[in-house]
């Protein structure tokens, strides 16, 4: 899944680097202010203890970006890698966008860098699960915008006027057997994974609402596909449907379905 049109994942990475160092760096000036200022004995071991236990944090987040460089360089996963991504998803992520607000560098090129970083976390994690717990996600803006068939209940309504790759969802479906949803928007794609409780995730959608998806769904292993917009944002959107087809690949065996490795329980399933 890797091209050099694809956004880096160093920019995250680089990102990540950069705030955690910033946040060691204000942990030890800390430390040492409260040094020598002349504090109560109580007070002065009560906050260096604290400040002791940043520290002990920030080390252990460093080491999992070393880790995480590790991950990416040789593509499989390594120790307790699937506990640090959700120090990512939940920590560091938002990290980045204010460290990335600072030195103005564009909310979506961060967004991009995330999306691939995470997509290269869930691959190296090898998952498997059964046919019929992988959930394909879709933005209904793959529509045509003339069409008047409803297809986000049901895709199969689709009438296949050949106007857009609808009739190719329904295919790939019926190939791999995998439940395949046409969102309209965030608040029904957690929804229809709250309903579902797929053990597996790939999600078409823009930067945005990727990004948003992979962080409220988490720990929910999600393959993200960005969609592309000829036409703008919203409207007529295309995919690659190679790249869906691959990301089903990886989480379902075509014929097998059966689960090799078992992922961890959707939170409220």
């Amino acid at each position: 899944m890797e091209a050099d049109s694809r956004p880096k994942k160093r920019l995250f990475v680089g990102l990540m680097s950069g705030a955690l160092a910033a946040l060691l760096l204000l942990g030890g000036l800390f430390a040492l202010v409260l040094k020598g200022v002349g504090l109560g004995k109580a007070m002065g071991a009560l906050l260096m203890s604290l400040s002791i236990l940043f520290l002990g944090f920030l080390v252990i987040a460093a080491a999992g970006v070393l880790l995480l460089v590790l991950t990416l360089y040789k593509g499989r996963e390594i120790l307790f890698l699937g506990r640090l991504r959700g120090l990512i998803v939940k920590v560091i992520y938002p990290l980045t966008l204010f460290l990335g607000s600072i030195f103005r560098i564009p909310r979506e090129k961060i967004q991009e860098s995330f999306v691939e970083v995470n997509n290269q976390l869930v691959l190296s994690r090898r998952i498997k699960v059964k046919h019929d717990r992988l959930l394909l996600l879709m933005p209904h803006c793959i529509q045509n915008n003339e069409c008047r068939t409803r297809v986000t209940g049901d895709i199969r309504n689709c009438e296949r006027c050949g106007m857009c790759r609808i009739p190719d969802l329904i295919d790939l479906g019926e190939e791999y057997g995998v439940d395949i949803f046409v969102a309209t928007g965030g608040t029904l794609a957690r929804r229809l994974i709250k309903e579902k409780r797929p053990q597996a995730v790939v999600a078409v959608a823009c930067k945005r609402d990727l990004t948003s998806g992979i962080f409220d769904a988490y720990p929910l292993p999600v393959l993200g596909i960005l969609n592309e917009r000829p036409f703008g944002p919203c409207i007529n959107t295309e995919f690659d449907l190679e790249e869906v087809k691959e990301s089903i690949r990886h989480f379902v065996v075509p014929g097998n379905g059966a689960a090799e490795r078992p992922v961890e329980e959707f939170p409220g399933t």
